[in-house]
């Protein structure tokens, strides 16, 4: 598909990711930019219209898509870090993940992908993490719900395949951006993120892996489970030693 006269949706669009893929669209022609977030009085990008949004409470995603029937692309961006283990941390906290990394993204696609279809097919674009195929101490929750969201837009791509929706999920390491602000290493640019995602919605790419670390960690998943995390081991020391 073609972003110039798109009409976008996005997701978690008061900061970080979210903010630069809304900017990035009304930069690259998008004829509308619907940028939503829970708190929609935090988003300061002139130019777009702002729609509230909880990606974890039904009514909400319901009232948005109601509000939004014209959407073309939709761009499932927001998302949370809580830093909980798998095994020692809390439960609910996980539970918060999953409903937000997971079950809030695949909400936002049941309810946009009638639209989509109607309006010509589109494209779903899921932000997802290099963090989909590996896992580290302090973020086994991230790691499952990433992983699980990767299995998922695997799923959906495949069952809006005849709709002919394009489903593209994208990889990174580290943005910078809030989430990453503890980690003094180099980071992708919002920005840039942002245009190798859209890029691959035009070229009708599957996956767009954004940066050499995504691209590091995906080579490595036909190693032995022992291997891989050998290897990851050796890569992380090396990024903090950086």
């Amino acid at each position: 598909m073609d972003i110039n006269n798109s009409v976008a949706l996005v997701t978690g669009a008061n900061r970080g990711l979210g903010r630069a893929f809304a900017q990035r669209l009304l930069e690259r022609g998008a004829h509308k930019v619907y940028a939503t977030a829970r708190r929609p009085e935090t988003v300061d990008l002139p130019g777009v219209e702002v729609l509230p949004l909880d990606i974890t409470s039904r009514a909400s995603v319901r009232a948005v898509a109601a509000a939004a029937p014209d959407v073309t692309l939709l761009v499932s961006n927001a998302g949370i870090q809580t830093g909980t283990d798998l095994v020692a941390g809390s439960l609910d906290a996980v539970r918060h993940e999953v409903d937000t990394n997971v079950l809030g993204h695949l909400e936002m696609i049941r309810a946009f992908a009638p639209a989509l279809a109607r309006n010509g097919g589109g494209a779903i674009v899921n932000v997802l993490s290099a963090m989909s195929w590996f896992g580290t101490r302090g973020a086994g929750a991230y790691h499952l719900t990433k992983a699980a969201a990767w299995a998922m837009t695997n799923g959906v791509r495949l069952e809006l395949a005849d709709r002919g929706t394009l489903v593209t999920a994208v990889h990174l390491g580290l943005a910078d951006t809030d989430m990453s602000a503890g980690w003094p290493v180099d980071k992708i640019a919002p920005s840039d993120l942002a245009d190798a995602a859209l890029d691959g919605v035009e070229a009708g790419a599957a996956e767009v892996l954004a940066d050499q670390w995504s691209r590091d960690v995906k080579s490595r998943l036909t190693l032995t489970p022992e291997e891989f995390n050998a290897a990851m081991d050796r890569a992380l020391a090396a990024l903090a030693a950086a």
